[in-house]
């Protein structure tokens, strides 16, 4: 009997023992069913994020040949224009030479004839204003020449008048100078021709200057932005990176 009560504590303990045993075997079919999920999941996860990253991977390498194009574009371009600014400004300094040497002759023309127009009229005190304000537009390049028109009509004017109190020798001589100066007009209303084409050229010139650079500023706006984004995209793969990594570890 005392084997028996002894046999009987002892199965109690052990039945004991076996429903504790029991509950840790269920709580640990728990928690490996846990883990066997949450091992899914993240298997699940890790190859979701390789399929992200490879995406990204490849996004990554079609923007870069992407922009690889279109900096190669942006760069073949800007040569091109330059290259034609270039000849085109080449071009210009020739003309703009010849333009130059033509107004030397043409000035030196012009003088000539002031000169021989001064010394036939040497006893009217106002042909001297008229041969210094000549003098003054050919050393400005011609830039005052319907101000000299006008004057050289008022002052042939003013001899007419005066001309046509004197005798019949004094109204030839008259006239001969209005012939000469319908000639001067003549002449100035071609410098002024010249003067304009020279003007117009210049003009030229400066426009395509400023739209070239105002196309090197564009590209230059491009490129940076360019930079910046691939240095976003580059970033966030080094992320993606460092996040794969340490999902691996765990």
């Amino acid at each position: 009997l005392e084997e028996s009560r002894n046999v009987q504590k002892q199965m109690k303990i052990l039945q004991k023992k076996q429903a504790q045993v029991v509950k840790e075997k269920v709580h640990l079919q728990s928690e490996h069913s846990k883990a066997i999920l949450a091992r899914s999941k993240l298997e699940s996860l890790c190859r979701e994020l390789q399929r992200h990253n490879k995406t990204l991977k490849e996004e990554n390498l079609q923007q870069a040949r992407e922009e690889e194009e279109r900096r190669k574009e942006a760069t073949a371009h800007f040569q091109l224009t330059l290259n034609e600014i270039q000849a085109q400004l080449e071009q210009h300094d020739v003309h703009n030479a010849k333009l130059r040497q033509e107004n030397i002759e043409l000035g030196e023309k012009l003088k000539k004839l002031i000169e021989q127009y001064a010394l036939r009229e040497e006893h009217i005190d106002k042909v001297f204003k008229h041969k210094e304000l000549q003098q003054q537009l050919v050393d400005a390049k011609l830039q005052q020449t319907t101000q000299l028109i006008k004057e050289a009509e008022e002052k042939h004017q003013r001899e007419r008048e005066f001309l046509l109190k004197e005798a019949t020798e004094s109204r030839h001589k008259c006239e001969q100078m209005k012939q000469q100066e319908a000639q001067l007009k003549q002449q100035l209303s071609l410098y002024m021709d010249k003067f304009e084409e020279f003007q117009t050229t210049m003009a030229k010139s400066n426009e395509l200057f400023t739209t070239f650079r105002q196309e090197m500023e564009k590209m230059t706006k491009k490129i940076k932005k360019l930079e910046k984004e691939t240095i976003v995209w580059r970033t966030k793969w080094e992320n993606n990176n460092k996040a794969l990594l340490q999902m691996a570890e765990e």
